[in-house]
């Protein structure tokens, strides 16, 4: 039997090439966008299930600052842990890691500048599913000189030799052992660390041999007495059926108890599972960008299935014949539905088939054009079973309909040419047409309103210049020798102008909460951001001062602070300029103020911000060039670099190229969207085209008589072109309020937005149509322009 309908359905597809070619080409086009995007989606959504205790596993964060200050940080001070384990019952065990971003290593001749670099409690190996391969894990570090690396690290220092006992070299003159070595953390991790050394060295360096101090009268002896740095991220593994509620509390009596002279300071716990797609609140921080492309790619899926539904249902006048006489041969009702559920199969394998060979040649282009690192695996559990469930549920959707519908006339009638598909079939068509274009035209609108506020963003005046401007990351001795720098690279034609700050211009920097000043409310908790900056900093970037002078450069700025707008009205200041304000431990006068601007993404509103006069803590160098002469200005920094950083490898970045990385999401998702705008109207117009010619062909008698009664060509274009026309129209209507809402919520994430106009939507509009018209013409042309007495005869 199953033989008999394979060999039928093979029949069929060979004599309609022309509806098979265009149902397969949809189908395996949907399936190929489909499984890839739905697969990204799982990635997101499996990022640290790794870890075995990872429901039981909670990062803390604390809650900081007043109005528009207030924020949620990340980072915690180091006692916080250690008193959690010994005072908090719920609490098993704990883990800090302080991660330092860029440091440099050295083996032998080989110098790496290591991204990923991080000090980390001894815990980190425990509580969190990272195995030692070498090593031993109770035991991961010997020493504070001791260091862990992951495999791929060791290979590229150490080639095939056992990397166990070998020394490194950090820094200029800091040894480290390898005593450990863990596997490469899974794509889906939160955590990166290639090099980790103990906290127990990052406590001797920075408390015991160097004395941190906080003001001039004491000394923090360890990093477990520091209840000022705000530096650690923090993660508790704890106990099962917590209250979190109750959990937060404690830390924060700990927090006040140890430090009385702070203002409440909130904690929060954030489960790890939720850590890659929330923010440290719960809100929203991804996932919501998750579940849209989930739901396009079950829509690009959807209007695959309808070209399908469409075509079958269509052309079951044509086959009402074939059905009758196999009725009335004696098949009955569910071996004609098995017989068209055969043929959908059937077609379904050779489009699965087609996907699959595409899916393995176009995925290192996926992987490179959503930055992840997906892979077939055919022991990967989790991608199998989202590719047959995709599968299945294509198949399920495509399928059931069109054999409950062919298989349902009845045999007399359809013999007689009596059979006629019912008004609530040509309306199930339209209505699928109509789902077709409304997704297509959504996905139009969304692409124009991303494309608008990524050129917002790239337009917008962020209050400085930064055009043609290099940054560097100094070390000490370049640091120290800055004004010979300065003066040499003055020297370069390329070079405009030379300043230093403390902190990446565009990017977050340092914040404090330690501040008080005149008139300062009780409830006030204002956080600045810190900006330490020499005299040249704010002509050098362009910034405007609206009240009061810049810097001079002399001893006294160092007790003299610039302040923005933003920190003016939320300090409730009339006249700032002379007002006393003490950060941290400096206690000075305010002397101008500077007009707001940009120092983070435009998702926040700008925050107070404090310029602070210290060139000791200023290890950015600026260099402005003339932009053509760029390349001559690097190559003299570049010279320079080597002359005090040994070998050091030498590293630089344009500051508008580390601005347009903050928006690297953002464009993804403009780029992902422009193509399933594409696909989603490729596979539109191919239902379209074969619903057109479908039409065409069942006209061609009243075509005829038309032409024949004098009809232009044009008249008959309209007439076939116009119940098509129609649809897409209702699918704009539709498709409008719909897309309005959806990237509503999208610019919703951004402090600074465009608002949407009238325009995006009838580009949209107009463009979807002009598309479908042009689609629908090819065969509407080519019928109007057809011999009337050759279609007359052949009816």
């Amino acid at each position: 039997m199953i033989r008999n309908y394979l060999k039928t359905a093979w029949r069929n597809i060979v004599n309609n090439k022309f509806y098979a070619t265009i149902n397969v080409a949809g189908l395996t086009v949907g399936l190929v966008v489909g499984i890839f995007m739905l697969l990204w989606v799982q990635d997101e959504l499996s990022f640290d299930k790794a870890n075995t205790n990872a429901d039981k596993i909670y990062k803390v964060g604390i809650v900081g600052g007043t109005g528009i200050s207030k924020q949620i940080f990340n980072n915690i001070i180091a006692p916080v842990a250690t008193f959690a384990k010994s005072e908090v019952p719920e609490v098993k065990d704990a883990v800090r890691i302080m991660a330092l971003g860029d440091a440099p290593f050295k083996y032998k001749d080989k110098v790496f500048i290591e991204p990923d670099f991080a000090f980390v409690d001894p815990s980190y190996f425990t509580v969190f599913d990272f195995p030692l391969i070498k090593g031993d894990k109770r035991h991961p570090f010997q020493d504070n000189s001791s260091v862990v690396i992951t495999a791929s690290t060791a290979k590229k220092y150490f080639g095939d030799e056992d990397p166990i006992g070998k020394v490194v070299m950090m820094g200029q003159d800091q040894q480290a052992k390898v005593t450990g070595v863990i596997a490469d953390y899974p794509a889906n991790s939160s955590f990166k660390y290639h090099i980790m050394m103990p906290t127990s060295m990052y406590n001797y360096q920075g408390y015991v041999k160097n004395k941190r101090t906080y003001d001039n009268k004491s000394f923090v002896s360890s990093m477990d007495g520091d209840w000022s740095q705000f530096g650690f991220q923090t993660y508790l593994l704890l106990k099962s059926d917590v209250n979190m509620a109750a959990l937060e509390k404690k830390l924060q009596a700990i927090h006040e108890r140890n430090k009385p002279e702070d203002a409440p300071v909130p904690y929060l716990t954030q489960p790890l599972l939720q850590m890659h797609l929330y923010k440290a609140d719960g809100t929203d921080g991804g996932f919501s960008t998750v579940r849209t492309f989930g739901i396009v790619a079950l829509m690009i899926l959807i209007i695959a299935c309808i070209n399908y539904v469409n075509l079958s249902t269509a052309r079951s006048m044509l086959r009402a014949k074939e059905v009758s006489m196999r009725k009335i041969i004696g098949a009955d009702k569910f071996q004609l539905f098995m017989q068209f559920m055969v043929e959908t199969a059937f077609l379904f394998v050779i489009s699965a088939v087609f996907a699959f060979v595409l899916m393995f040649v176009l995925l290192p282009y996926f992987n490179q054009f959503s930055g992840k690192q997906i892979t077939f695996s055919l022991t990967n559990y989790n991608i199998w079973l989202c590719i047959v469930a995709t599968l299945l549920g294509t198949l399920a959707a495509s399928s059931i309909y069109p054999a409950i519908l062919l298989s349902s006339f009845e045999p007399l009638k359809a013999l007689k040419g009596k059979v006629t598909v019912g008004i609530g079939n040509v309306a199930f068509r339209r209505i699928l047409v109509v789902t077709q274009f409304a997704v297509s035209i959504v996905l139009i609108i969304g692409t124009l309103v991303i494309g608008n506020q990524l050129k917002f963003i790239r337009n917008k005046n962020l209050g400085y210049d930064k055009e043609n401007i290099i940054s560097v990351s100094m070390r000490q001795d370049m640091k120290d020798h800055f004004e010979v720098v300065k003066n040499e690279l003055l020297k370069n034609p390329g070079v405009l102008a030379i300043t230093r700050a403390g902190r990446n211009i565009v990017t977050d920097g340092s914040s404090t909460g330690d501040s008080d000043w005149d008139g300062k409310p009780a409830n006030s908790n204002m956080w600045f951001n810190q900006i330490y900056a020499d005299k040249d900093l704010i002509p050098f970037f362009k910034m405007k001062i609206t009240e009061g002078s810049n810097f001079k450069g002399v001893v006294a700025d160092s007790a003299h602070f610039l302040i923005n707008e933003t920190a003016v009205k939320e300090m409730g200041l009339k006249d700032p300029v002379g007002k006393r304000l003490r950060v941290q431990t400096i206690t000075g006068t305010i002397i101008g103020v500077v007009k707001d601007f940009h120092f983070n993404t435009i998702h926040k509103k700008i925050e107070p911000a404090v310029f602070q006069y210290n060139p000791n803590y200023c290890w950015n160098l600026y260099i402005k060039t003339t932009g053509k002469d760029a390349q001559k200005a690097i190559a003299s920094t570049q010279g320079l670099w080597k002359q005090y950083n040994n070998d050091v490898p030498f590293t630089y970045a344009f500051l508008d190229e580390t601005y347009a990385k903050l928006y690297t999401t953002e464009q993804k998702q403009g780029s992902l969207f422009n193509l399933f705008s594409a696909i989603a109207i490729v596979i539109s117009c191919l239902g379209l085209f074969g619903l057109a010619t479908y039409s065409a062909q069942v006209k061609t008698r009243e075509i005829g008589i038309r032409k024949v009664l004098g009809a232009s060509v044009g008249k008959i274009i309209a007439l076939l072109a116009s119940e098509f026309m129609v649809l897409i129209i209702i699918a704009i209507v539709i498709a409008m309020p719909l897309a309005w809402f959806a990237m509503q919520g999208w610019l919703q994430d951004f402090a600074y937005k465009i608002n949407i106009t009238w325009g995006v939507f009838i580009i949209a509009s107009v463009g979807a149509t002009l598309i479908a018209l042009a689609t629908i013409s090819i065969q509407s042309i080519k019928a109007a322009l057809a011999n009337p007495v050759k279609s007359l005869k052949n009816e």
